[in-house]
């Protein structure tokens, strides 16, 4: 019994003297927080994604403190958080442009066929690993990996197995952007128009471009040679829109046969 007291006490005495010790060496060592940084770290939304190229809030409100980067960093906040910062820093570090995702697939469970049976991994890179779960090698695997990392419940997957994107919601932070293996998920500026490829199949085959998906791209050719302002090109077997020419006409979506072209400003964002 006495032993058990006096291992008690010294295992008491060791605790308070290791206490006090990591407390005289955490002061001594303290590094002073910046002030500046503790305004700017206020000012920041806090959702600590690592869209702005670092870790977290505070990683990127140090950096910002300490002059090596910008100010308009964060797309989570935009252009209203950047202005808040260089008000704080008295740097101007450019212009934001807000951004939403979208989604360039339109292969939902009734235009995509699959394979067969998918037992593997239940994730799109799994799935893609494996070879994929459809027949369109370029499509959405449909396991919302994306939805999985949305830190704003912005992203949530539909019945048809193909990601729903909430615009209210969508902070443009990227995340999701990052996490889909199939790169079918694009930035696109918020005040954006024009007119917007939602297809990624790039099988330069007609018929096997068809059979894999209805809303596929058959390489038709039918909006370069109908576009008025010859803005689209088809070099990698998928449209490429040069927005900066577009003049939102509709043309292209009205020659499209599987109607992969859509509105940015009318179809997507469903703006008037």
């Amino acid at each position: 019994m006495t032993i058990i007291l006096i291992t008690a006490l010294f295992a008491l005495v060791l605790a308070f003297i290791i206490g006090t010790a990591l407390g005289f060496f955490k002061e001594l060592f303290a590094v002073p927080e910046d002030p500046v940084a503790g305004r700017i770290r206020e000012v920041l939304p806090g959702a600590n994604c690592g869209a702005c190229g670092f870790p977290g809030c505070d990683n990127y409100a140090a950096e910002v403190a300490a002059g090596h980067v910008g100010t308009s960093l964060c797309t989570v906040g935009g252009s209203s958080t950047a202005k808040k910062i260089a008000e704080i820093t008295g740097a101007a570090g450019g212009e934001v442009v807000d951004v939403v995702t979208v989604l360039a697939c339109q292969g939902s469970t009734a235009n995509a066929p699959v394979k067969g049976l998918y037992t593997g991994l239940q994730t799109c890179l799994g799935a893609k690993l494996a070879g994929g779960t459809k027949l369109c090698s370029w499509g959405c695997q449909g396991f919302g990996d994306c939805a999985k990392v949305c830190k704003f419940d912005a992203l949530h997957m539909g019945d048809d197995r193909l990601p729903k994107i909430d615009y209210s919601k969508c902070t443009g932070c990227r995340l999701c952007v990052m996490e889909c293996p199939q790169g079918l998920l694009k930035s696109v500026p918020k005040d954006q128009k024009g007119a917007m490829v939602l297809c990624s199949n790039r099988n330069p085959n007609k018929q096997m471009a068809a059979k894999s998906c209805k809303t596929a791209c058959i390489k038709c050719g039918l909006c370069v040679k109908n576009c008025p302002q010859q803005c689209i090109n088809l070099d990698t077997h998928i449209p490429v829109v040069d927005l900066s020419r577009c003049t939102s006409c509709n043309t292209c979506v009205e020659k499209c046969p599987p109607k992969i072209f859509k509105l940015i400003e009318r179809d997507i964002f469903n703006k008037k």
